[in-house]
């Protein structure tokens, strides 16, 4: 399995959402580069990023924060947040970034997300960022009418290969993962799975990587310590 820490930037910064509630910010950091390398000092070999200010409006405000963590660290870097057409996605892409992570998009524009794929096959992800069992856009502020199986399986059939499934009433709330949700999409769906929202002890990365997990991302349990990345890097090998 794969471990992620992420940073989720807004003006520059490194900053920690509590449930996707954008005024319930903590800011961890005015250098997101050096939190890069911490990671990469503990031995991590991804990065899980997202531009929450692009996430909002569908832009790249943070492009050039996104660019300067992958230099700093060197790391296989992915990017989600506002990636809603192709000239977005040749940017991040042309500029080094390894993947890009499509949300919002891959909802309400199908033909982009085909394009993307047909174009970059595994360079492109999907976000599932999932409330009440439906899929939520717009940075999570509002609630699709399409439920979590109807796109997976739609997904599936498209040829996305890897999903970011998020749990948005677990992320950031430091209370667990949701261990039955992840288990029941990764025996009924052939992608690759990330698991992101509430991973939050060393509990929950174990159990992930029982149930054969392609990756776990870990946000807000790096910043407060209720994990140390340098021993969940060690336990997943």
């Amino acid at each position: 399995m794969i471990l992620f820490p992420a940073i989720d930037i807004v003006d520059g910064k490194a900053v920690r959402l509590f449930k996707g509630d954008y005024q319930q910010m903590t800011v961890y950091s005015d250098n997101p580069a050096e939190i890069a390398l911490d990671f990469k000092n503990c031995g991590a070999t991804a990065i899980h990023i997202v531009d929450l200010e692009g996430a909002k409006d569908g832009n790249t405000p943070n492009f050039d924060t996104v660019l300067a963590i992958k230099k700093a660290s060197g790391l296989f870097c992915e990017i989600g947040g506002g990636i809603r057409n192709m000239e977005v996605v040749e940017k991040y892409l042309d500029a080094g970034i390894d993947r890009v992570i499509l949300g919002t998009a891959a909802i309400e524009d199908e033909a982009f997300l085909k394009k993307a794929v047909e174009k970059y096959g595994e360079r492109i992800a999907v976000g599932a960022d999932i409330r009440d069992g439906y899929i939520a856009v717009k940075g999570w502020l509002e609630r699709s009418q399409v439920t979590a199986d109807e796109f997976f399986e739609k997904m599936q059939k498209i040829g996305v290969k890897t999903i970011i499934c998020t749990d948005i009433s677990r992320d950031g709330a430091m209370r667990g993962t949701n261990l039955d949700l992840y288990r029941t999409m990764n025996r009924r769906y052939e992608v690759d799975i990330t698991a992101s929202g509430g991973v939050s002890s060393m509990e929950d990365v174990l159990a992930l990587h029982e149930m054969e997990m392609y990756g776990a991302i870990i946000g807000k349990a790096y910043y407060t310590g209720a994990i140390d990345l340098r021993e969940a890097v060690k336990a997943v090998l």
